[in-house]
């Protein structure tokens, strides 16, 4: 595995990092279209409760970002620097953060996940459901958080192979678990939409061992002792310096969508399935955009440890350049066939009419997601998370609770009002972001010219 990123053409490594990424996110993004097709399969209040589940279970993958946004930036800086003692320090120092993060997070949620799912609107069947999905979610954390952070380790060091590898594997293992869990067969009881949380725990915890199995084949860890993931006080102060703001920053997303869902809910079960449906299709519209958000990281990581701002200038050009592309094919994709994506999912014709009209806007959002993604990599890489967590308080909750509430209540759009409230709010967000970054880099090679 090749840990330079600072030397070879741009184009080069934003292809050599992103296409493996955004495979794997392609495979990540198909195993939960699989768990919401299953879920439709056992009825529209499994399915609700799923949808309902999502900005819960995102709070799993705020603080796994986090973790793994702050080791790689930390990872990636020392190696550019030239410090592979440091580098691996933080590897093993990473490994016991992310366990000591999700213990925690295990504890909170499992206590927590009644009351926020009751506040959300939840009662009877359509509660139990939600709660047993994501009690099992919340037991297999530390599987989460000890893959983010491999896959941040494998990702500061130019790999992105071996978590493309997991995941694809992964996907095609829950095509068989999703339906044994959820029925039963062969000695098991069926478990309904629980099997669905089981069959996920149990593939994350084979991935542990796959990427730890891969990472000591490398010179990454080139001695491992218990000791070495005792705490350290500098280790952790500069991993939560790096992560929490990053981490924040996708809470925000959580506190997001729980605003989104709480709106939408005010339309009813079917609105709720609808735009949990219609999210998971702009995932995979956005897949590839995933990938080069890695590449980004990694490579404006390195970069700036070595000093080229003038290599993560390059490496933004390039990858919104990409990016656009991208965003390009799925906005017309989800334009032309908004409906037959629905019925994919449902075939309930209410949710399939409500999902539609929410794609029939969301799609000219796309443009908007990439310069948010890439833009908030590249600070992240240069130690500069703080901004992204301030975007994320503007686009996630200030704006659209102004925002909603103006076009739904107030102007009388009612549930178009949420959709168009999510367009005004993202892209306006994005102009910020611009600004700031082309701001930022300028500043950057002003001080290293007159150094």
């Amino acid at each position: 595995m090749n840990s330079d990123l600072t030397s070879a053409p741009i184009p080069e490594l934003v292809r050599r990092l992103a296409i493996p990424a955004g495979t794997g996110f392609f495979f990540n993004t198909m195993f939960n279209v699989v768990d919401t097709w299953y879920g439709g399969r056992l009825s529209t209040t499994a399915l609700a409760a799923m949808s309902l589940c999502f900005p819960v279970f995102f709070i799993i993958l705020a603080i796994g970002s986090g973790v793994s946004s702050g080791a790689t930036t930390m990872i990636g800086n020392a190696l550019g620097r030239k410090q592979p003692s440091e580098a691996q320090s933080y590897v093993l120092q990473s490994l016991s953060f992310a366990l000591l993060h999700a213990l925690l997070l295990t504890a909170a949620g499992l206590a927590a996940a009644p009351a926020i799912f009751t506040l959300m609107g939840a009662r009877g069947d359509y509660l139990a459901q939600s709660l047993n999905y994501m009690n099992v979610i919340f037991i297999g954390c530390p599987f989460f958080l000890l893959n983010f952070v491999m896959n941040a380790i494998h990702n500061a060091h130019g790999n992105t192979r071996a978590y493309r590898n997991f995941l694809i594997s992964g996907f095609v293992l829950n095509l068989i678990l999703d339906p044994w869990f959820m029925y039963g067969g062969l000695g098991l009881p069926p478990f309904g939409l629980a099997g669905v949380a089981l069959s996920t725990i149990l593939i994350q915890c084979l991935g542990n061992f796959y990427l730890f199995s891969q990472l000591s084949k490398t010179s990454v860890i080139t001695t491992f002792r218990l000791k070495e993931l005792l705490p350290r006080r500098e280790q952790f102060r500069e991993l939560f310096k790096q992560g929490f703001p990053s981490a924040m920053n996708m809470m925000t997303v959580s506190i997001g969508i729980f605003v989104i869902t709480w709106y939408v809910g005010r339309f009813g079960e079917q609105a709720v399935a609808a735009y949990g449906i219609g999210t998971r299709i702009e995932q995979i519209a956005l897949l590839p955009i995933m990938g080069l958000n890695i590449s980004t990281l990694a490579l404006t990581a390195q970069n700036f440890g070595a000093g080229r701002i003038d290599r993560i200038r390059e490496t933004l050009r390039v990858s919104l350049r990409y990016g656009f592309v991208i965003a390009l094919a799925g906005t017309l994709a989800a334009l032309l066939f908004r409906a037959e994506l629905m019925r994919v999912f449902s075939s309930d014709s209410k949710v399939v009419a409500i999902g539609s009209g929410f794609l029939s806007i969301e799609a000219f959002v796309f443009p908007a997601y990439v310069l948010l993604y890439i833009s908030i990599s590249a600070m992240q890489g240069i130690k500069l998370p703080g901004f992204g967590l301030l975007i994320g308080l503007y686009r996630q909750i200030a704006g659209p609770l102004l925002v909603f509430h103006l076009l739904s209540v107030v102007l009388g759009l009612g549930l178009a009002g949420v959709w168009w409230g999510i367009l005004a709010v993202t892209w306006s967000a994005a102009l910020i972001v611009v600004v700031y970054v082309s701001a930022t880099l300028a500043k950057l090679e002003k001080e290293q010219i007159n150094v």
